[in-house]
């Protein structure tokens, strides 16, 4: 199929996951990845394993952010190899950096001096706290901004220590609204002939995951708690054990509670004054909800998500990753692809352009790979 992103040419200077993650989206969408690499070791995200690819030392992880990409070594503390990273940059659309605070300046390819030199390139930087501020040039990683940017505190329930979200979700979402930010940047360019500056970080993606509790404390003052499985504004809509396994249960207005209410045999529910209205269930939550939980521990799971698809109230089995992959919703779905050359199994773009995911053309490449073959049409 063709890509939308044909003929761009993309500039990753970084590691770990926010920025190749956001390089892989752009190479999924048909632009030239050219992945700068340091020459011991390369990107570090190679060795976090295991599991491995099929050379036993290239991580999965590795495999999965970085297919479709080109591999060039660069040493950036040799001034001919900053040259080198310049050339490449004229040939460049974007570029994206998730280098540590304050070393892109030390060695000269800060977005101010690269964007002076080049000034068609959309310079895209990727910090831990954000470009500005007493926090700017420290370093960090998903874990500590989750606790920093309050998710852990929202996350659990009450009664127990604060607790990490299960997925990387600060550095996988910093990596996306990069790309975002990278192709509105493009537009612009369409627009004006210059390049820009896209900054995003993963403390702002953080503070936007609570934004609803943030617009909360700044509204009332209040410090929003931990609810669970459960939400603070609507109920039921949260995780209940049943007879066997746990059921999630997201009956999200009025309408919805009442035919929930009349398939766990409690119609009466639905007119009960306390119960009745959205805002009656959360002011009245410690009465209602051991209700629930009592009806639903009274039969299994499949024969609650059964009663309740059948009237079209929301609901869903709590499945471990196991039973995602094996689903056939999961199947039906079609994103697992299988990388060229090397085999390995990864998931695609969560994107369809005209009904057909993006594909990987390449594999994920072997330190520098591609440094001749990319450095030598320089020479041309």
């Amino acid at each position: 199929m063709s890509l939308p992103l044909e003929g761009v040419r993309v500039i990753e200077v970084g590691q770990a996951l926010a920025g190749p993650l956001a390089g892989v989206i752009l190479a999924d969408l048909g632009a030239d990845v050219i992945k700068i690499e340091k020459p011991d070791g390369g990107d570090d995200a190679r060795i976090w394993g295991p599991p491995y690819g099929p050379d036993g030392e290239t991580s999965l992880y590795f495999h999965s952010q970085n297919r479709n990409k080109r591999s060039v070594i660069l040493d950036l503390k040799s001034q001919a190899h900053i040259e080198t990273l310049h050339a490449l940059c004229e040939t460049a659309d974007i570029l994206i950096q998730n280098l540590r605070p304050g070393v892109v300046d030390e060695i000269g390819i800060g977005p101010e001096a690269m964007l002076a030199r080049h000034p068609r390139l959309v310079y895209c930087s990727i910090w831990a706290f954000g470009y500005q501020g007493p926090m700017r040039m420290r370093p960090g990683f998903d874990p500590l901004l989750q606790a920093f940017g309050g998710m852990m505190s929202m996350t659990g329930r009450p009664q127990d220590p604060p607790t990490f979200c299960g997925a990387s979700i600060n550095d996988k979402a910093t990596g996306l609204f990069c790309a975002v930010g990278a192709l509105a940047g493009l537009r612009q360019r369409d627009k004006t002939g210059q390049g820009c500056l896209i900054d995003t970080s993963l403390l702002e993606t953080a503070a936007f995951w609570v934004e609803g509790q943030v617009n909360q404390h700044i509204a009332t003052g209040e410090v929003p708690t931990r609810h669970g499985t459960g939400a603070a504004v609507i109920v039921p809509y949260q995780v209940f054990d049943t007879a066997d396994r746990p059921l999630c249960l997201a009956a999200g207005n009025d309408r919805l509670f009442a035919r929930a209410a009349k398939v766990l045999g409690h119609p009466e529910w639905a007119e009960d004054p306390r119960f009745a209205r959205s805002a009656g269930r959360v002011r009245n939550k410690t009465e209602l909800l051991p209700l629930i939980a009592d009806a639903l521990r009274g039969n299994a799971r499949d024969h609650w998500i059964a009663a309740l698809e059948a009237v079209g109230v929301p609901c869903a089995p709590v499945n471990d990753i196991g039973e995602l992959a094996t689903s056939e919703q999961f199947a039906a779905v079609d994103m697992v692809q299988t990388l060229p050359e090397s085999g390995v199994k990864v998931l695609g773009l969560p994107i369809n352009i005209d009904r057909a995911r993006p594909w990987s053309s390449r594999p994920a490449p072997k330190l520098g790979e591609h440094t001749e073959e990319v450095l030598a049409a320089l020479r041309r």
